[in-house]
């Protein structure tokens, strides 16, 4: 038996991910704030740059988004 992965994605997050890609924000997720350019967006995740630290914030864990 072969384990499954499963995620459930939010097509309207993603959407707006998407048309602020590219721009600085400040993301709240369950675990703290992130501020940084949006470098990529995934269906399951974001690349977020902050100063040279890449992070790789999954969308499940997000709060909310403010464009800065």
């Amino acid at each position: 038996m072969t384990p499954q992965f499963m995620s459930f994605i939010d097509p309207y997050v993603y959407q707006t991910l998407q048309t602020i890609r590219g721009k600085e924000v400040i993301i709240a997720t369950v675990r703290g704030n992130v501020q940084g350019v949006i470098q990529d967006v995934k269906p399951d995740h974001i690349v977020l740059k902050s100063s040279d630290t890449l992070f790789f914030v999954r969308i499940q864990q997000i709060v909310w988004i403010m464009p800065k």
